[in-house]
């Protein structure tokens, strides 16, 4: 499958799929058509989607301020929306990490 992420709102929205409470943050690659992102903040007073937020602006070179979950904060399918580049520039930056 490919990573879903599309042009929506002025902003890039990408599917992840969160995985709270691993033992390091990071990209593990794709989870189907999602981003698999693991975090190890708790899923509790949104501390893991801060860090998730945090972990695909430094993935993207992009501020922290412009990478926001905008469904699913409390679910582990999110979509994280990162203003300042299109999807196409956001594919090709994240399926280079993992």
């Amino acid at each position: 499958m490919t990573l879903q992420v599309r042009d929506q709102d002025g902003a890039a929205w990408v599917a992840v799929k969160a995985v709270p409470g691993a033992s390091r943050d990071r990209i593990a690659g794709l989870y189907g058509d999602a981003l698999k992102v693991q975090v190890s903040a708790p899923p509790e007073g949104g501390k893991a989607n801060a860090r998730i937020c945090a972990v695909l602006a430094a993935a993207l070179g992009v501020p922290v301020r412009d990478v926001t979950v905008v469904q699913g904060a409390g679910n582990p399918r999110k979509v994280i929306a990162v203003r300042g580049l299109d999807a196409r520039t956001v594919a090709q930056r994240l399926l280079g990490q993992g």
